[in-house]
């Protein structure tokens, strides 16, 4: 059987070429998807700080709820501190040498309060150079007053030993001595500035706390044994960029989110586009399988030839997709460097696992597909085989039709969710009810697109004369062939619509909401954050501290646990004048340390009420119980959760405010106060609330979703292509009975006009419906926010790849002499 599968192939080659592609391309995307998912495991930067330690112990930061299964986690946001009396546990193991960092912002000004450093620059105990390990180049270690900067720094601030230096830390800035200048190995992703033991402790101002230990003389294995049960990560080889630089450690998670969100979404595509494919292949060789029964061929061998003749295909093109994957992985990643998602200088983690992964997911979509497609050809009566074969039947099965009708009821069912689940969850819920109406559209379509020809069809042929004629009776007869065209095509507007126009409404709706919310005269924001210390000195009026972060919740389902990260803020009791929160019950006034405030939507959802307690992590990891003093509506903006801006600052890195608040000052007093502090500004209260994030989340799905646009329209130009190639033989036995080129071309062009406006109308019905839903319930109005020309181009778009793709086929078709070309085997 493989030898005659082989044989086919070969023989075939042009009839293969889609499918091939098609496997191909879903290959390479599904395995850019897997590396990117191992690069958020594996990846990162060189360690530069923790060079010379051979393992670092941080905060856990993987929250892991009891009683979830081992994909239950989420990742904290923020790196927790450590107990500093671990240092002493850490130095029992034999041989091991403990030493304890602290880390806290501190950014060397100049004159005119601008950062002199053109890097990221952080402050550290000078005890924990020996890890790096920085040595003096010049000068003495520092005492109290005094600092040691790295060389780079000292350079760029233009001082040297002997000289004085002005650096920030969360207070204004202080003037410090530089007792000496350090240097260390490699080239260094952050400037460093190195106080002493005493000063070092102050400014990180943690008592009893730490950043992290470095462990020198003893190797990672030792160290967990003796800290089991401490709720610490050990780290050690190349995960100890991770713990150096919390920006590596972000963008290991997201790219681990994101892999695993948009790999889904890659696979099933890929499956779908695979299985759509591999449907048409078999569909054009119904006679040669006809005359195999008629011959003596039993069903089973039909299937299995099928079966042999995919797998050979899938996994010529599985591996060569698998490799072209490095090359899709390593351009997502450019893409997403240029957003500000991926540091530059992060590498990809690349082995076979997610070579060989992708490679099986596309060859068993590949003969999952085979084994549906071959099912009715396998079924031909072997008596009616030829007569059969020689027209195409319209109707579906009758399994594929009640499944199609099924997922198009639940799709329709699943877009009314957004009217009562809000936030991005409406959003994403929009985009896969919109999909699984895609799907249970595609599987009835030859009924549906069937039933849409019986109307048009007339009017084609009364208005178009003989090629409208032709092309009536070609939809008509073959409403398979049609729906197989129009399938991709309605992917491709469906899902390019959805995706952009949630992500706009999305937006839309927490910009109405913002203006709504803060009703603050001034706002003071700052490029690193503010610190606290502001809202005490505000002159002649009254502030409140704001702080973003995120909370982590589990919530039980049956059996299952299911952990989110959700958006926060923190707020002072004295807030109430400056933002509105919709409150519903209780109020601001009593939001203090160790209570919270919960959106009105998620406190039913749980269950919670004004003096329940409600149990959930901190964004460093830290479980919570608070008392819920409040609930109210306007979750747009505040997330979830509104906890005080004690506790919200108490578990964040920087210890910094994110924005202050201000009603009723002058803006000439705050301008004289901010300018005081290098860095902060006083700007207009809408921007409070911070929209880099949404931006960044913004171009994050419009990279994804170009990707799987990029590779449904090489899927809509190889399905039109094959199936306009596979009428070579019908073209030639109308030009011999008098039809003219001219005619035939008008003919194809017809029938493409048809194809595409089908899929237009049926695109944007599949993207409508949820996105009216959505719109409904986030701004109130059945038309979703955003330009209506990113509409129309997707229409545009469609258009020109499904009429390019049928004219250049079609004239490729008609090249040869038709003598020729009806002699030639299907």
């Amino acid at each position: 059987m493989l030898s005659l599968a082989w044989q086919t192939v070969k023989a075939r080659t042009s009839g293969f070429i889609g499918a091939f592609v098609a496997i191909l391309c879903g290959t390479a995307l599904v395995a850019a998807c897997g590396i990117l998912m191992e690069s958020g495991l594996r990846g990162g930067v060189p360690t530069q700080r923790y060079a010379a330690a051979d393992a670092v112990v941080t905060g856990d930061r993987i929250v892991r709820p009891p009683g979830g299964d081992v994909t239950a986690f989420e990742h904290a946001a923020e790196q927790p501190s450590l107990p500093a009396a671990l240092v002493a546990k850490i130095a029992a193991v034999p041989g091991a040498r403990a030493v304890p960092e602290q880390t806290f912002p501190a950014v060397v000004v100049g004159p005119d309060g601008q950062p002199l450093a053109s890097k990221s620059s952080y402050g550290h105990n000078w005890d924990s150079a020996v890890l790096a390990p920085f040595t003096l180049k010049q000068g003495t270690a520092p005492k109290p007053g005094e600092v040691v900067l790295d060389s780079g720094l000292a350079a760029e601030a233009g001082v040297g030993v002997g000289g004085d230096v002005r650096i920030m830390t969360r207070s204004v800035p202080g003037t410090y001595r530089v007792a000496g200048v350090a240097e260390a190995a490699g080239q260094a992703r952050q400037a460093s500035v190195f106080f002493s033991e005493t000063e070092a402790a102050a400014l990180f101002g943690r008592s009893g706390q730490v950043s992290a230990i470095g462990v020198l003389g003893a190797d990672a294995r030792q160290i967990e044994k003796v800290l089991t049960n401490d709720h610490v990560t050990v780290s050690s080889g190349a995960d100890r960029s991770a713990a150096e630089f919390d920006d590596v450690s972000q963008t290991k998670s997201i790219l681990a989110i994101l892999a695993g969100s948009f790999g889904g979404y890659a696979v099933l595509v890929a499956i779908f586009v695979v299985a759509s494919t591999l449907a048409l292949t078999v569909e054009q060789r119904r006679r040669e399988f006809a005359l195999l029964r008629a011959v003596g061929a039993t069903p089973r061998q039909i299937r299995k030839l099928i079966g042999v003749e995919t797998t050979v295909v899938s996994v010529i093109a599985g591996v060569i997709g698998s490799l072209l994957g490095i090359g899709v992985s390593q351009g997502l990643r450019a893409a997403f460097v240029r957003i500000g998602v991926v540091p530059a200088d992060f590498d990809l983690s690349i082995s076979p696992i997610p070579l060989v992964a992708a490679l099986l997911i596309g060859v068993g979509a590949a003969r999952l597909a085979a084994w549906s497609a071959s099912r009715r050809p396998s079924s031909i009566n072997p008596v009616e085989a030829l007569g059969e074969a020689a027209v195409q039947k319209r109707d579906v099965g009758r399994v594929r039709l009640a499944i199609g009708w099924v997922l198009t009821a639940m799709g329709l069912g699943a877009t009314v969710v957004p009217l009562f689940v809000g936030g991005q969850i409406g959003a994403a819920l929009a985009v896969s009810a919109a999909l699984v109406l895609i799907i249970g559209l595609a599987l009835t379509g030859p009924r549906v697109i069937g039933a849409a020809v019986r109307v048009i069809a007339p009017v084609l042929a009364r208005s178009s004369g003989v090629s409208g004629y032709l092309a009536s009776a070609n939809v008509l007869k073959n409403s398979r062939r049609l729906a197989a065209a129009v399938t991709p095509l309605m992917l491709a507007i469906g899902f390019a619509v959805v995706n952009f126009y949630s992500q706009t409404t999305f937006t839309a709706a927490v910009q109405q909401q913002t203006e709504r919310s803060i009703t603050a005269d001034h706002v003071i924001t700052g490029v690193t954050g503010v610190p606290a210390e502001i809202v005490r000195q505000i002159p002649g009026g009254t502030a409140t501290s704001l702080v973003r972060t995120q909370v982590i919740t589990a919530s039980r389902t049956g059996d299952s646990v299911e952990v989110q990260s959700r958006p926060a803020n923190g707020l002072d009791s004295t807030a109430s004048g400056m933002v509105d929160l919709g409150v519903v019950s209780g109020s601001l006034d009593d939001l203090r340390t160790g209570t919270v405030a919960l959106s009105d939507a998620h406190a039913s959802w749980e269950d919670k009420r004004v003096g329940d307690t409600v149990e959930f992590w901190f964004a460093d990891g830290q479980q919570a119980k608070l008392r819920v003093v409040a609930t109210y509506e306007h979750d747009l903006v505040f997330g979830d959760y509104v906890l005080s801006a004690a506790d919200a600052r108490a578990h964040t890195t920087a210890g910094m405010d994110s924005a202050v608040l201000v009603k009723g000052a002058d803006v000439t007093a705050l301008n004289y106060l901010t300018s005081r502090y290098p860095g902060l500004q006083v700007t207009e209260r809408v921007a409070a609330q911070d929209r880099s994030a949404e931006r960044t989340q913004f171009l994050l799905n419009l990279v994804a979703v170009g990707v799987i646009l990029g590779y449904v329209a090489i899927s809509v130009s190889n399905t039109l292509v094959m199936s306009t190639a596979a009428r070579r033989r019908e073209f030639a036995l109308l030009r011999l009975v008098g039809t003219g080129r001219r005619q035939i071309v008008r003919m194809m062009r017809t029938e493409a006009l048809l194809t595409v406006g089908l899929a237009a109308v049926l695109g944007s019905l599949v993207a409508a419906v949820p996105l009216a839903m959505l719109a409904l319930g986030l701004i109130g109005s059945p038309l979703p926010a955003g330009s209506i020309l990113v509409y129309l181009g997707a229409l545009a778009g469609a258009t020109l790849l499904g009429l390019v793709s049928v004219a250049v086929s079609t004239r490729l078709s008609l090249r040869g002499k038709p003598i020729d070309t009806i002699g030639m085997r299907e």
